[in-house]
């Protein structure tokens, strides 16, 4: 992808938007808001392996074609991105390796400590099991509400015999005590949800709001209305939950998906109900990408949730 270096500046990819790096997450800046993590996976299945693997690098290089320009004026805030005074820092990848309960265990710790210094972690995947370590930081600290925005419900009990693999997430998450409740957005299609998952899901009080009703209905008004006002809310992001129009980057693309400003007011409608104190962006496969489409999207995205977040409590 050409980079606008010239007029923009030239930026290095190594970190998102070329935020200041923190290697050491008990060195933080005492001024970080916001904290970018990456995490290649958690528990992959045996069939199709760590698939998202690449997604945190390649996010990384695609907001390199924005080049210097974070501290501009981002219209999709009305203003620059970072208000003054705000910091964002970018923490790199954690050490994800070949066993799966250490991978939960080392993203699970590194949202405690971001939380624990009193930031947001914004964490980028990898695949859907990555969200369930970084829901599970949360325990003991008071109840927490869940939005996914995804195409599938990831109400799986198992598949290949894995209980924490990225069709169980939002079935998991139910059975935590700390999780007060899940609405789901952006349901489509054929996927892998059975119908008795389906009437699990709602027996244990999910709201569920599928893409047509976002598409052509109060879908998003329901979504946020349901969540308690001053609740404290984990966004889940699923990529597939846009429509692959613009969103190609995924392993099951499926027509009628979210577009970019429905995504948008969604997530900003629940800022300014509740307050955002997690959020993950997962399931951006690379090597289904079409000509780096897919990551730059997902780079203004997380610009733009960064910005969100960063103006909470303003």
């Amino acid at each position: 992808m050409a980079k606008l270096t010239g007029m923009f500046g030239e930026a290095s990819g190594e970190t998102l938007f070329d935020l200041p790096r923190c290697d050491d997450l008990e060195q933080m800046p005492e001024a970080a808001r916001v904290v970018i993590l990456g995490a290649a996976t958690a528990t992959p299945y045996a069939s199709v392996g760590a698939y998202c693997a690449g997604a945190p690098r390649a996010i990384r290089e695609a907001s390199a074609a924005y080049g210097t320009t974070l501290p501009h004026v981002n219209f999709d805030l009305g203003a620059p991105t970072l208000p003054d005074g705000v910091l964002a820092v970018d923490a790199g990848d954690l050490p994800i390796g070949e066993e799966a309960a250490a991978n939960r265990a080392c993203i699970r710790a590194a949202v405690e400590r971001v939380r624990t210094a009193g930031a947001v972690p914004l964490l980028i995947g990898g695949d859907d099991s990555v969200p369930l370590p970084m829901i599970a930081a949360f325990e003991g600290q008071g109840p927490v509400w869940i939005l996914q925005i995804d195409a599938h419900i990831d109400w799986r009990d198992s598949v290949e015999g894995e209980r924490f693999g990225l069709s169980s997430t939002m079935r998991r998450a139910s059975e935590m005590a700390h999780v007060a409740g899940i609405v789901q957005v952006g349901q489509r299609g054929i996927g892998s949800a059975r119908a008795a998952d389906m009437a699990e899901a709602i027996a244990a009080g999910v709201t569920f709001v599928p893409a047509r009703e976002v598409c052509g209905g109060d879908g998003i008004a329901r979504a946020v209305t349901a969540i308690p006002a001053g609740a404290r809310v984990i966004i889940c992001f699923d990529c597939d939950g846009l429509d692959p129009a613009i969103m190609p980057a995924v392993i099951a693309p499926t027509a009628g998906g979210l577009g970019y400003w429905q995504a948008m007011e969604l997530i900003a409608g629940v800022a300014e109900r509740a307050e955002i104190v997690a959020f993950d962006l997962v399931e951006l496969m690379p090597e289904r990408d079409i000509d780096g489409r897919g990551a730059l999207l997902a780079a203004q995205l997380l610009a733009t949730v960064m910005g969100i977040v960063a103006r909470q409590g303003r």
